[in-house]
């Protein structure tokens, strides 16, 4: 692929991120993505097509509200840049298969509304995990993992932190995550297939380890504090997407001898 292409992808990426943004704020409330138009919180006023552009706007108008001067969170440009990055690099990994690069698209845009939720609500709303188990699914009659690992990858995505949680409760009386892990994790399976669910349990859960044990010494938060789990998940989702057949490789290529 020619450079240009990945600049159009970036592009791409940019005005997904800016509606992202709306689904990250609206879905969690149980409200519309597409209507009322955007607007200002605190002076009500719609935002104009103009003052819409990602990164570009937010630069323009210095984070603020052209009508009332209200702040505007960084938060919005970093999703739109975050998604127009996480677009090219799949692009880069599966420039060669673009029916394939679609759906990874749609998969990525997903894991950043649920990282966005999670990390702001401690949500993962059914209307995502849902919706991205179907089209995972639905997407591998046609494409890679092909529909048998897509089933069992959305069966052992869902059964495996289940019990997790299950075991976790009985023995402490403490959820060990919560039942939209579950389905965030059957949707992940749906996508990439079963194999790459132990991949994404071993990435998210080093990570989600790592970070829980730097709060407990940081901030002296107890064992017992839930942390969103899903952003872990999220962020493993993504990178098995790109490289997760070859880490899985290596890992078992330790064991030949």
């Amino acid at each position: 692929m020619t450079p240009a292409f990945f600049v159009l992808v970036g592009v791409i990426g940019l005005m997904v991120g800016s509606f992202l943004n709306v689904c990250i704020s609206r879905i969690p409330a149980g409200e519309s993505v597409v209507s009322p138009r955007s607007r200002c919180p605190r002076c009500k006023k719609p935002i104009a097509s103009y003052d819409n552009i990602p990164v570009v706007s937010y630069l323009i108008l210095a984070g603020k509200c052209r009508n009332c001067g209200l702040k505007i969170s960084a938060i919005y440009p970093a999703v739109e840049i975050v998604t127009a990055l996480a677009f090219v690099g799949q692009a880069i990994f599966i420039a060669d298969n673009l029916p394939l690069l679609v759906v990874r698209l749609v998969f990525t845009a997903m894991l950043i509304v649920l990282f966005g939720t999670d990390y702001q609500t401690m949500r993962l709303p059914n209307p995502i995990t849902y919706s991205g188990i179907v089209i995972g699914l639905v997407a591998s009659v046609f494409l890679p993992p092909g529909l048998q690992s897509s089933l069992i990858g959305a069966a052992l995505g869902a059964a495996v932190p289940w019990l997790i949680r299950w075991v976790w409760f009985k023995a402490t009386k403490v959820d060990a995550m919560g039942l939209g892990d579950v389905k965030m994790l059957a949707m992940i399976g749906a996508f990439l297939g079963w194999q790459q669910v132990w991949v994404v349990l071993f990435l998210s859960t080093l990570a989600g380890a790592l970070f829980g044990v730097t709060l407990l010494v940081i901030q002296k938060r107890s064992f017992a504090s839930k942390l969103p789990f899903g952003t872990f998940l999220a962020m493993a989702a993504y990178v098995a997407s790109l490289v997760g057949e070859r880490l899985a490789a290596w890992y078992m290529g330790l064991y030949q001898f």
